[in-house]
């Protein structure tokens, strides 16, 4: 029961959302005697700083979908620091995702990918997400999950197929919470040296969206039944890399209490302000401006700025740095850094990559599954950075554990290991090397049927399994009945890391914290098992190699 000493309450009578004269909107008759929570059957109403939004239920959940918690990003706002939600009166509907933020098309119709991919419009008021909560007026404090979609910096949105909370939120008696922010060009676009201060964070805005959000869910969840002391943030490849980003945010800090990693590649190099200004250097000049045209800039169509930005990558070499920028202030330093570290020393990590990610993006052209020998060998050698002599030696080497491996296959660990699992175990040897808050390492080894078992394990799989959406990514995950037991054991090991910050239970074998002298890893299988060290050769050789630049640089190997 809600009553005037209620905290929330008191902030809206002092702001008079509620006025003495009773409102009607969409059949819900809402007057100052009125709870702030309102529900029948089938919808339910909330009270938020900015206005009542009006929610389904569903099979047990609440979900509210497209709650704005920044202004529209558009216009005057382009660039800027996300501003506040200006109120409204009445009631909102929540009940269908909001815009994406803009960014260039990649169209999926294959199964396997299409359940990850969203088709609905683009806008710059995209600063939106979404709820999902088995109850909304019990004072719950419910464990809080809020999940950042993948895409890198560029693409991606909350409201992809395999992304939604229901089943997550119901089996766990949890709270989910999703959310689109500013991408590419328009949420990492270094403006810093000649547009002005009001422009210093342009870099960064992306990041600071998503502080935003977070702030909102402070603010708000408790209302939603959630804890707002317990929140873990989580995120799986381009997502992943955002939570280390956030990680090292000073303004971060307090508005999660865990952090989930999934198939990160760049998560320990953002750019620096040398890099992004090159790829600023880059988009002005296909446009024939300079930084002091902010107010050109600011009303170019959305449209002109992808293309451009698309023509910038290609003229910059191919290198691609409109991600978060280590501008010594909102972001201090890079990921996992030192002092990075010591903002988040208390903070339990969860981490891990897929034994075959690789095989996700080398599905949308089959001829990286049909290499020879020798095309296999250049193909190392390019990716990896090294001469022909070195990578011989890793193909052989991978090879010793794979003797039935084509050369293709043994292109996709070599890459699958630079670009993923060589990152993710050096995030949590640095994490283990504090000695605070422990890191959990696993490797997810589930070998997908479809596509006649080509995929193996593929970048992405993890997700379903986590979220409890098998059956919605069958396009990726197959049919068989067997997934039903990794998926309830997976899942079962998130809702503990966010109550406890420990992922152990009942249903799968005793799980050590990661630590550099046996690297325990959990293996995500039809039989989870812990091993120490898996592929320790392998892992060996990887951290001698050149490091992974996710820009698209390169860098050789002396």
């Amino acid at each position: 029961m809600v009553t005037m000493s209620n905290p929330m309450f008191q902030r809206l009578s002092r702001r008079q959302w509620l006025s003495n004269t009773a409102q009607f909107s969409g059949g819900l008759l809402l007057s100052a005697a009125t709870p702030l929570y309102a529900q029948s059957s089938d919808h339910a109403v909330v009270e938020t700083i900015s206005g009542r939004v009006r929610g389904l239920r569903t099979n047990g959940i609440y979900s509210f979908k497209g709650i704005h918690y920044g202004a529209n990003t558009g216009g005057a706002n382009r660039w800027l620091p996300p501003q506040a939600v200006a109120p409204w009166s009445g009631i909102k509907d929540a009940i269908a995702y909001g815009p994406r933020a803009p960014q260039n098309e990649r169209p999926a119709l294959e199964p396997h990918l299409a359940w990850i991919r969203d088709g609905r419009p683009l806008s710059e008021d995209c600063l939106v997400l979404n709820v999902f909560t088995p109850a909304i007026h019990d004072q719950g404090r419910r464990p809080v999950l809020v999940y950042i979609h993948g895409g890198g910096f560029v693409s991606g949105a909350s409201s992809a197929p395999g992304l939604d909370g229901h089943h997550f939120a119901q089996r766990g008696d949890v709270v989910m919470v999703s959310l689109n922010h500013r991408l590419n060009v328009f949420g990492h676009l270094s403006l810093a040296l000649d547009a002005g201060e009001a422009y210093r964070d342009a870099g960064n805005v992306g990041m600071l969206d998503i502080i935003q959000a977070l702030q909102w869910v402070r603010q708000h969840i408790s209302q939603f039944g959630g804890d707002p002391n317990n929140v873990t943030i989580s995120g799986q490849s381009g997502g992943a890399s955002k939570v280390a980003v956030l990680m090292a945010m000073p303004q971060a800090r307090g508005l999660f209490h865990k952090a989930i990693v999934q198939s990160a590649s760049s998560l320990l190099r953002m750019a620096t302000p040398d890099e992004a200004q090159r790829n600023t250097y880059y988009l002005l000049k296909q446009l024939n401006l300079d930084e002091s045209h902010i107010k050109v800039l600011r009303e170019m169509p959305v449209a002109t700025l992808l293309a451009a930005m698309q023509k910038a990558v290609a003229a910059a070499g191919r290198v691609d740095n409109y991600r978060p920028v280590v501008d010594g202030r909102a972001l201090p330093t890079h990921p996992f850094d030192p002092s990075a570290a010591s903002i988040s020393r208390d903070i339990p990590m969860m981490i891990g990559s897929c034994e075959n990610e690789m095989t996700f993006p080398y599905s949308q052209v089959m001829e990286n599954f049909q290499y020879n020998e020798s095309q296999a060998l250049a193909k190392v050698q390019d990716f990896v950075g090294v001469d022909e002599a070195q990578a011989r030696q890793l193909m052989q080497l991978y090879r010793r554990s794979r003797p039935q491996a084509s050369a293709s296959d043994l292109w996709v660990a070599i890459s699958t290991d630079h670009q993923y699992r060589r990152n993710v175990i050096k995030a949590s040897e640095l994490k283990s090397d504090l000695s605070a808050a422990p890191s959990w390492h696993y490797l997810f080894t589930w070998k997908t049927p479809v596509l006649n078992g080509l995929l193996k394990s593929p970048h992405t799989i993890c997700i379903p399994f986590s979220f409890g959406n098998v059956d919605i990514a069958s396009g990726i995950t197959g049919s068989s009945p067997e997934r039903y037991a990794l998926q309830h054991a997976m899942m079962d090991a998130w809702y503990a890391f966010m109550r406890t910050g420990n992922p152990n239970h009942a249903g799968i074998p005793k799980w050590q914290p990661y630590h550099v002298q046996q690297h325990p890893t959990m293996l995500w299988d039809n039989t989870c098992r812990v091993v120490d060290d898996p592929a320790r050769e392998e892992r060996m050789a990887m951290s001698a190699m050149p490091a992974y630049r996710a820009d698209g640089s390169r860098v050789k190997s002396s």
